[in-house]
């Protein structure tokens, strides 16, 4: 692995949603996202007026014996095919970051009011920042069929579960 790195600040927590680290379900569920109270109210000043924010976060209840650094079929499934280590959205690439994109419901405060998002209770997050339609993917998504087998029910409401 490489042994260059860069030091990122732990902007917030995420309170409540998830937890237990499951696979699917992961829909209709609330959750705060607090920011730390270093940061002054007015870094959010605007924020509510985005119906979706963009969330990076760092997978904290893994390991970094957990990173794999080769081809594995996703989910241990034989079926979808063996894919290297930076296809996968887990907490087995190097750097351990997810990137999700929650519904924005209110700010009270230091608290991002948020649905959707898939990351557990008490995950540490590194970014947050207003979701633009101009700065989405141009154009159209191209994937193979697995990924859409694979996530079935990833976002299906979580009192499904």
């Amino acid at each position: 692995m490489s042994t260059k790195s860069i030091e990122v600040p732990v902007i917030a927590t995420v309170v409540g949603g998830h937890t237990g680290r499951l696979d699917d379900f992961k829909g209709g569920t609330a959750s705060i996202i607090r920011l730390h109270p270093e940061f002054p109210l007015e870094t959010l000043q605007g924020i509510e007026e985005f119906s979706h924010i963009q969330v990076t976060w760092f997978f904290n209840f893994g390991s970094p014996d957990d990173v794999a650094l080769h081809a594995r079929s996703p989910r241990d499934n034989p079926a979808w095919p063996a894919t290297g280590t930076f296809v996968h959205h887990n907490h087995r690439r190097p750097a351990r970051l997810a990137t999700s994109f929650p519904r924005l419901l209110r700010v009270e405060g230091h608290d991002l009011h948020v649905t959707d998002l898939d990351a557990d209770d008490g995950t540490l997050v590194v970014d947050v920042v207003a979701v633009f339609e101009e700065m989405l993917p141009r154009g159209p998504v191209r994937q193979p069929s697995w990924p859409s087998e694979m996530l079935r029910d990833y976002w299906r409401d979580a009192s499904e579960r």
